[in-house]
């Protein structure tokens, strides 16, 4: 699985430094399910062709521990944030997002909405 970094724009400061990049359907999928717990500093992105607020909709059945979920859109702005809960069925941002990232909720801490990120490492898109 590829592996990306997360970098603050403003500062240039990393983020997180090892974030799997979850782009397929079968790993979006499965993403955080069945399993017991996160390992330290472990944290999943899954992504999206485009910014909306119903493909990045997740839900938590067969999760079994808090999530702290990100929302960021194309630009790489945080449009929204929360602490998900086991298995609840249904979490939405309040505004489009082309990427969900989901990871230990003590980062919740770390993350103003509003903040602006780079996804270093990211596959480039190809041209529409």
């Amino acid at each position: 699985m590829k592996r990306i970094q997360i970098l603050s724009k403003a500062s240039g400061e990393l983020v997180l430094p090892d974030v799997a990049w979850c782009s397929s359907f079968w790993c979006k999928l499965r993403g955080l399910q069945f399993r017991k717990a996160l390992r330290p500093g472990e944290a999943l992105l899954l992504v999206e062709d485009r910014d909306s607020m119903v493909l990045t909709a997740i839900h938590m059945f067969f999760v079994n521990f808090d999530l702290g979920v990100i929302w960021i859109n194309d630009a790489g702005r945080v449009v929204d944030k929360i602490r998900a809960r086991p298995w609840r069925p249904s979490y939405a941002a309040q505004a489009p997002a082309r990427y969900v990232l989901e990871t230990a909720p003590d980062f919740l801490d770390k993350v103003n909405i509003g903040d602006e990120w780079i996804l270093e490492g990211a596959p480039q898109r190809a041209a529409r």
